[in-house]
C-alpha cells in the first residue's frame, strides 16, 4: 500500500496551472502521482478527457499513473450552473462568478488522505498568488494540515509551489510543455473549448500575457 517517500501527490485539474505543475515537478526530479477528483461537474468528461491525453504526452518513468478519485457535489450544488450547464459565467464576469463554495476542501481531503494511507508525504496543488478566495489562504492550508494531522494517518504536507507566483510567471514556466492539450474551460462544446466563457477569457489572457502563441481549438 505504501509508495515510495520520494513520491510527490500533485492534485490536478487539467487547466494551465496544474499541467505546468505537474511538467516543473517531474522537470525537478519528482517521481509525481497525479490525482484527479471527478464530482459530475458540468465540464468534468472531457476535462478528465484532455488531462489523461496530457498526462500521456509527457510520459516518462517518474510519472506514476493517474488516480481518480469521486466526491460527488450534484447533490450539493443542485441545480447550479456547475452542474447543469446553463448560464455559465461569460468572459464578462469576475472570477468570483465561478467560485463553488468549499471546492477546495471537498478538492484536497480525500487526495490528502488517499496521500497519507499510501505513504505518501506531501500533495502539491498549484494556487497561485493572484487568487482572490479565502480557501486558498495559507490560514486555509494551515487549518487543513492540522485536520489531517488529527486523522491516525502518517502527517502530510499541502505544498503550493506557486503560491507567490503570478499567472505570467507559472506561463513562462510552461513555455516547453504542450499547454494546447490541458483544458480550461467550464462549458465545452463537442470536446472543445467554447471559448466564450469565463474560464476560456482567463486562458487566452494568460497565453497573451506571456506571450505564448495559443494552439488551443475553440469552438
Amino acid at each position: 500500500m505504501n509508495e515510495s517517500q520520494s513520491t510527490i501527490g500533485v492534485l490536478v485539474s487539467g487547466g494551465l496551472d496544474s499541467a505546468i505543475l505537474v511538467s516543473y515537478l517531474l522537470d525537478r526530479g519528482e517521481r509525481v502521482r497525479p490525482i484527479y477528483v471527478t464530482g459530475d461537474l458540468y465540464w468534468q468528461e472531457t476535462e478528465l478527457a484532455c488531462l489523461k491525453g496530457y498526462l500521456q504526452a509527457i510520459a516518462r518513468p517518474e510519472l506514476a499513473s493517474l488516480i481518480v478519485l469521486e466526491v460527488p457535489m450534484a447533490d450539493l450544488y443542485a441545480d447550479h450552473w456547475s452542474t447543469s450547464g446553463r448560464n455559465v459565467p461569460d468572459a464578462a464576469t469576475p472570477d468570483e462568478a465561478v467560485y463553488l463554495p468549499g471546492r477546495n476542501l471537498l478538492l484536497s481531503v480525500k487526495p490528502a488522505l488517499w496521500c497519507q494511507m499510501h505513504g505518501i508525504g506531501r500533495l502539491a496543488i498549484g494556487v497561485l498568488s493572484s487568487n482572490p478566495f479565502d480557501d486558498t489562504s495559507d490560514r486555509f492550508f494551515a487549518a487543513l494540515e492540522a485536520v489531517l494531522a488529527n486523522l491516525g494517518q502518517p502527517p502530510i504536507t499541502i505544498e503550493r509551489p506557486f503560491g507567490v507566483m503570478s499567472k505570467q510567471q507559472v506561463m513562462e514556466l510552461g513555455r516547453k510543455y504542450p499547454l494546447e492539450l490541458s483544458f480550461s474551460c467550464i462549458a465545452p462544446i463537442r470536446g472543445l473549448h467554447c471559448g466564450k466563457c469565463n474560464k476560456c477569457a482567463e486562458r487566452r489572457a494568460a497565453f497573451h500575457a506571456a506571450e505564448l502563441v495559443d494552439l488551443t481549438t475553440y469552438a
